[in-house]
């Protein structure tokens, strides 16, 4: 019998203001001052900041279910962040990771 997993991708666009301002100004962490805009996002991110700033966009069900950080992946201008209450192999095809889709993009 299969079980049903909740996961759920978050793409965070660096170089825009919100990444080099709010979400990186409430980690209160003492080494900030030797991080980079991406590395203090993704510091951010694993301290759980981004809950409290994007609630919208955690469903209610995806924090009953007690849903984890599991990876933080580095693109060339994003952080992907992939929340899931175990981890698994996410599948592609409805992934929003760009570098999935764009290589088949010319196919159509």
């Amino acid at each position: 019998m299969k079980t049903n997993s909740t996961q759920q991708e978050v793409l965070l666009v660096t170089g825009t203001s919100f990444a080099t301002g709010q979400l990186c100004k409430n980690d209160n962490s003492s080494n900030n001052n030797q991080l980079n805009d991406i590395e203090q996002m993704a510091e951010a991110c694993w301290n759980g900041l981004l809950p409290e700033l994007l609630p919208e966009i955690f469903n209610k069900t995806l924090v009953d279910k007690k849903t984890y950080l599991w990876q933080i992946r580095e693109g060339n201008s994003f952080l992907e962040l992939e929340f899931a209450d175990f981890p698994e192999q996410k599948d592609d095809f409805f992934s929003i990771d760009p570098y999935n889709f764009l290589a088949t993009e010319f196919y159509n």
